[in-house]
């Protein structure tokens, strides 16, 4: 049996390879044979000769006879000469020479196919070139090789221009071999059936191929099926192909597979078309487009037995699903497996039944149709010569991209009247015109722009009109004119003459582009021959006898999903809802990681992140928490709180998976492209082990990394493989025996938690508890969401230090889309940064002068370039950002925010990018001026280009770019401070009365009438203003002297009067800020003791009404300056004294010791302040910061209660959620406190009455030390009272812990002393 199957899968791979071979396989040398320079001059045609010397017979490669080539009586564009090969032929190149010893040789020609010397296929060079470069003098040959081989009989070429002061002139030779194949042709009532032999066990896979035309839109090509009744249909419907497994006929549509492939297959030309069947795909491919289709596991054993051809049919009846639907052509060597099905039916094999009227040749029917591939394209016909009492009609198909376009119009014969038939918003339209009576107007059909063949007919009888489309099935309309409506002495289609023509023809509506073909007039068919003969009528920008219509959308160039629309001439991609931009959706529109959204000066917020850019994985929402000076990206999972383990009947272990809100390539790309990942892992345990041993069998493991992921035998804060938690590595576990806390097994609650940080082996994807079962065990387990942080593209940067230096890379493949960004900085005027070459073809980007950016290019159609000027100069050495893109449609610019330039591409020529040498980065291989200075984040196709590991390698290259501050120091908001960093950059906010990444968040708090904030001056309060004092401040509070202030804060209240900052000093001096009985914002100055305070009052009314309102206060000696909100400034001036001595304290709301206050300001300051106060400033300290941000000790003593707000909150960002990452980063602790878990978890009621004892007594121990404390204050002033944060609790931290989305958030944070 095995011999066997060797021997048939041997003489299958033969029988294949001669197929292969036969169907015009590439085989060098053998397939280029001369085909024309043998033929007899009766196998040439042409539309005309100049004379009998100079005929199409002549026209034979380096021959002399005659004339010495061929020359047309007239050169224009109508003029064609064609061979007849004698054949069906394989054609590889064709060459052509111009006429022997003239001035007469082509220039530019178009190439021309057919089987039957009608219907002809305008051959085009990558789907898109149809014009072939001709000669440039009359003996050199020029030969072009075409890209595909070509099947045909006949071969005919137009010339489209020539030398201009000669004429046309051709002598051509073309090459190839002989062609054989087996055919059959199906008249839409007959078919074959196959029974079929069952595979060689050894075969992995199933491959049908065929080849078919036909003029029919729809029809079986072919239908398998087998005893389990899966069947597999290949059908074309509406011109495509259509693809279609079923599990049986009644199986409902979302069991069936149906794709589809290809479009205008019913061009009555040869396609080509193969399936190939594995186990979990199907590869589909017609022409030279392939579909992988991943299949049901039900469809994955192919066990087909029959196969009918040309209809559905079984062997156990000979019924046809119709003939509607059967199909009408010709099919060409149906190879199954190997074995050519064709040449079994014509050998009469007893494994096929004939049915029907089956030939084994091609005989189709010759429709002459016609091109309008201009705007100014028309035929003019003569029409009636008398006038028909009975009336007329007028007939025709037409087939069209365009949603407008005349198809034909006449004018009424002496009835002063003219009638349109045209299409718009893709209905047909009739419109008479007739002098006296009102429009007439009738629409019909829709949709007919679908490039499908519509027919149209048009009939007047004396008191009736109809106008119908596809016979009625389109629709029809109906008129009864009082007039009858007959042809006049010309028809015109399509269009009208130029203006200028004597011929009288009127058009209001767009030009019809598109094909026609079966005209009609008065039910007389329309001869096309003569028409092309100049025998009758006239025409212009006309194509006869064939339709040379493009699906520009099959297979579509628009990328991401975008939906492709077309017209005659071009086609449009609709990007909406994709996440992508441009002329192809090949642009992302959003940023490839948090980070690069942080240093646009985006602030924590939910964004959509495109990890790879303009490459296949899909944008998704990704939470970025930019809250510290890392940003990180946080990616959540279906369970990430604290979950009680729960004993399972009948199992022994308890197992959890974990599904993350990103997909799983995103997810990847996330993790392989940040400097750095965590992930939390917690078990809290009471009498359930984890690990065990590391010698021990292993009881619990967890799954992790890239796809479906590994088991890891380690826990967090160990390293992978050791079969350890962090204590055992830190060598503090509760018992030194076991590596784990929780493998001491004891009584008492104890836990092992830590982060997992080897990228290679996150993300947790699964968990498995092995020790769970037992009595008295209880446990729980949380697995936290992935945190990453670290864009490793963002700050890739090298820096080219001469102009001679460069890195190489390997060849950039873009061959249809490329895009490539980057950022620059440099103190050059000029310079290279990028360039690859290929043979004729290369991409370019350069800094051509100061001011400008050039991106160049050349795909085969001459060098293109797209050019960018700046209106400030590009060498200042700062950062700019470059972003270029090329497709098919056009090429695009950026530089910075400027506007971006674009050059369209030609809508007919070359559109592969063929590159073939190394990338040169900062410099080029054509020796022009290389670049000097810094190159960052360089990406191509969404691939970030790693310059920093090349450049250790390469001389003149540095690896890393510093000098950030300069570009984007003006992200640090609020007078913070930029820091550089060796990869990036930081915002310092300590002279800031802000915080956050860039400074942007106000440091807010809401008080209440006991509220006090008092800041110690135990530091100098320096400040650029007091410079110029000739007493610099010292350490020592009591030589603390100002000469100047900087006040800023933002407040919001109801309560007037009210005290808002009081600065007090140890010489009864103090400076006061507060709100009178008016409602009006007081400024009080006391500078010298001697003296009373000096009273600033502002005109600005009505500040105690609830808004928020920012008051700024600037002093420089005896000049005061208030700016409230937006109002103008007032200046106001001291009298007393310059000197602010000996500053003691600062207070915010209430003033206990206000013994040196005078009276009113003293009743004041006891009522204290209820309201909200916002980043507070006074010179360079802010206290609001220092007590709720900065760690202990501090110089802020806080009484009563103090909630952080956002009673100022200035941030821009919808999306800006600040969450807090509770983490224990340590060895597990160990106690007797049970771990709370999330609010899901049903418990019984035991466990929660004890959690609320325990709060309870927690609380009313808080009330009672507050009480005494309270009572003390006049005690502790000179005390630093330390603020309760709830992480200093370990009981909250791990409440917290159970879900960091509903931890506290800064409004609601609130700290009692």
């Amino acid at each position: 049996m095995d011999l066997w199957s060797k021997k048939v899968c041997g003489i299958i791979t033969l029988v294949t390879l001669i197929l292969f071979t036969s169907h015009g396989a590439t085989r060098g040398e053998v397939c280029h044979s001369p085909l024309v320079s043998n033929l007899l001059p009766s196998s040439f045609r042409s539309s005309s000769q100049l004379s009998g010397s100079h005929g199409p017979g002549f026209a034979k490669l380096n021959r002399r006879e005659g004339a010495g080539g061929w020359s047309p009586l007239s050169s224009d564009r109508y003029q064609w000469l064609e061979v007849d090969l004698g054949g069906r032929t394989q054609i590889t190149a064709v060459a052509t020479q111009g006429r022997y010893g003239s001035s007469d040789w082509l220039t530019i020609y178009l190439l021309m196919f057919s089987d039957t010397g009608h219907n002809w296929k305008q051959h085009r060079q990558e789907d898109s070139i149809g014009a072939f470069p001709g000669n440039s003098n009359a003996d050199s040959v020029v030969q072009h090789k075409l890209q595909h081989p070509v099947i045909a009989r006949y071969v005919r070429l137009i010339p489209l221009d020539w030398n201009p002061n000669g004429r046309i002139g051709l002598r051509l030779e073309t090459y190839g071999c002989p062609y054989d194949s087996d055919v059959v042709s199906l008249d839409g009532q007959s078919s074959l059936l196959y029974r079929l032999s069952p595979r060689p066990k050894q075969m992995t896979s199933e491959s049908i191929s065929l080849i078919f035309k036909t003029l029919k839109n729809s029809g079986i090509l072919l239908h398998v099926a087998g005893q389990s009744e899966h069947s597999f249909t290949l059908e074309l419907e509406k011109g495509k192909l259509l693809l279609l497994l079923r599990k049986d006929r009644s199986s409902p549509p979302d069991s069936q597979h149906r794709v589809s492939l290809g479009s205008l297959l019913d061009d009555q030309h040869w396609h080509h078309v193969t399936v190939e069947h594995h186990s979990t795909h199907l590869n589909l491919t017609v022409d030279k487009s392939t579909l992988w289709v991943q299949i049901s596991p039900i469809f994955s054993h192919w066990d087909y037995n029959q196969m009918s051809v040309g209809a559905e049919q079984g062997l156990g009846s000979w019924r046809s699903i119709g003939p509607n639907r059967n199909f009408h052509g010709c099919l060409e060597n149906l190879v199954y497996n190997g074995v050519n099905l064709v040449d079994l039916a014509k050998q009469k094999d007893q494994r096929v039944t004939v049915k029907g009227n089956v030939t084994f040749d091609c005989a189709e029917p010759v429709f002459f149709a016609m091109t309008f591939t201009h705007p100014q394209s028309f035929l003019w016909l003569p029409g009636g010569t008398e006038l028909s009492p009975t009336g007329t009609s007028v007939g025709l198909q037409f087939r069209t991209w365009n949603k407008a376009g005349l198809l034909l119009t006449f004018n009424l014969p002496k009835q002063g009247g003219v009638v349109w038939l045209y299409l718009s918003r893709a209905r047909l339209h009739l419109q008479i015109l007739k002098s006296g009576r009102a429009p007439l107007e009738l629409s019909a059909g829709s949709a007919l722009n679908d490039g499908q063949w519509h027919s149209v007919e048009l009939i007047s009888r004396p008191g009736h009109l109809t106008v119908s489309v596809d016979a009625g099935e389109g629709a029809t309309a109906h008129a009864s004119p009082p007039f009858l409506v007959t042809t006049g002495s010309q028809l015109f289609f399509g269009g009208c003459p130029a203006e200028g023509s004597s011929q009288d023809c009127m058009n209001p509506f767009k030009a019809f582009q598109g094909c026609m073909r079966l005209l009609t007039v008065d039910n007389q068919p329309v001869d096309l021959i003569m028409v092309q003969q100049r025998l009758m009528g006239n025409y212009s920008n006309l194509q006869i006898d064939m339709c040379g219509i493009i699906d520009r959308c099959s297979p579509s160039h628009c990328e991401h999903g975008g939906s492709c629309s077309q017209s005659w001439s071009t086609f449009h991609c609709n990007c909406s809802s994709t996440g992508y931009s441009g002329a192809t959706c090949h642009s992302s529109i959003f940023e490839q990681s948090c980070e690069a959204y942080k240093h646009k000066g985006n602030t924590s917020g939910y964004y959509y992140i495109d990890v790879d850019g303009s490459g296949h994985i899909r944008p998704q929402l990704i939470y970025c928490d930019m809250t510290e000076d890392k940003t990180w990206i946080v990616i959540q999972h279906n369970n990430t709180d604290l979950t009680t383990v729960r004993p399972s009947p009948g199992k022994n272990q308890h197992s959890a998976h974990f599904e993350y809100t990103s997909e799983e390539k995103q997810l990847e790309a996330v993790i392989v492209q940040s400097e750095y990942c965590e992930q939390e892992l917690t078990y809290h345990c009471r009498k359930s082990r984890l690990l065990n041993t590391p010698d021990g069998p292993l009881l619990s493991w967890w799954v992790g990394g890239p796809g479906a992921g590994q088991v890891q035998t380690y826990w967090a804060g160990a390293p992978p493989g050791s079969q350890q938690c962090s204590c055992g590595l830190q060598e503090n576990c509760v018992d030194p025996k076991h590596y784990c806390n929780c493998d001491a097994d004891r009584t008492a609650w104890a836990n092992d938690s830590g982060l997992l940080t080897h990228k290679e082996t996150l993300p947790v994807r699964s968990l498995v508890l092995g020790d769970v079962q037992r009595p008295g065990s209880e446990s729980a387990y949380r697995v936290g969401p992935i945190r990453c942080h670290g864009d490793k593209n963002v700050w890739n940067a090298a820096f080219f230090d001469k102009e001679t230096s460069y890195l190489h890379f390997p060849t950039f493949h873009g061959e249809l889309s490329a895009d490539i960004s980057f950022l620059f900085k440099t103190t050059s005027s000029s310079g290279v940064f990028l360039e690859n070459l290929g043979i004729k073809d290369f991409i370019r980007i350069e800094l051509s002068s100061s001011t400008e950016v050039l991106f160049s290019f050349d795909v085969g159609n001459g060098p293109l370039e797209v050019r960018v000027k700046a209106g400030s100069p590009l060498n200042d050495d700062r950062w700019h950002r470059i972003r270029a893109e090329r497709n098919v449609k056009e090429a695009l610019l950026h530089l910075d925010e400027l506007p971006a330039a674009t050059q369209e591409a030609p809508a007919d020529g070359h559109i592969h990018l063929q590159l073939n040498s190394q990338l040169f980065i900062g410099g080029t291989a054509s020796r022009q001026k290389g670049f000097r200075g810094c190159i960052r984040s360089l990406q191509l196709n969404g691939v970030t280009l790693d310059l920093e590991e090349r450049a250790k390698i390469t001389p003149g290259v540095q690896a890393g770019c510093p000098g950030h501050c300069g570009s984007y120091g003006s992200l640090c908001q609020n007078q913070g401070r930029c820091v550089e960093k060796p990869n990036s950059f930081s915002c310092d906010c300590g002279p800031s009365a802000y915080t956050g990444a860039f400074c942007e968040r106000e440091v807010s708090a809401s008080f209440k009438s006991g509220t006090a904030i008092s800041y110690t001056m135990k530091e100098p309060v320096s400040n650029e203003l007091n410079s110029s004092s000739s007493v610099l401040p010292s350490s020592t509070s009591s030589d603390m002297t100002l000469r100047a202030e900087n006040i800023s804060l933002g407040f919001r209240t109801s309560q007037s009067p009210a005290l808002l900052l009081y600065v007090g000093s140890y010489h009864r001096e103090y400076l006061a800020l507060l709100l009178n009985k008016h409602d009006m914002l007081e400024v009080r100055y006391r500078l010298d003791s001697g003296k009373n305070a000096e009273i600033l009052r502002s005109k600005v009314r009505n500040l105690a009404n609830g808004q928020l309102h920012a008051v700024s206060i600037r002093r420089l000696a005896y000049a005061v300056s208030v700016q409230i909100d937006n109002n103008n400034k007032e200046d106001f001036n001291l009298t007393s004294d310059v000197e602010f001595n000996a500053i003691r304290l600062l207070v915010l709301g209430r003033v206990h010791d206000s013994g040196e206050l005078d009276p009113e300001l003293s009743r004041l300051a006891s009522l204290g302040f209820t309201g909200c106060l916002s980043a507070v400033l006074f010179n360079s300290i802010s206290p609001l910061k220092a007590a709720l941000l900065q760690p202990v000790p501090s110089p802020v003593i806080v009484s009563g209660p103090l909630v952080q707000s956002r009673c100022g909150s200035t941030s821009a960002n919808p999306y800006a959620v600040e969450t807090t990452h509770h983490l224990s980063g340590q060895s597990g602790s160990v106690g007797t406190g049970q771990p709370l878990v999330n609010a899901i978890r049903s418990d019984s009621a035991l466990i929660g009455g004890v959690i609320a004892v325990v709060i309870f007594v927690t609380v009313s121990a808080l009330a009672i030390m507050a009480r005494v404390l309270y009572r003390r204050k006049g005690t502790c002033q000179g005390q630093e009272v330390k603020t309760v944060k709830p992480e200093d609790s370990p009981e909250r931290a791990l409440s917290s812990q159970t879900s960091s989305q509903n931890g506290p958030s800064d409004n609601q944070k609130e700290y009692f002393i």
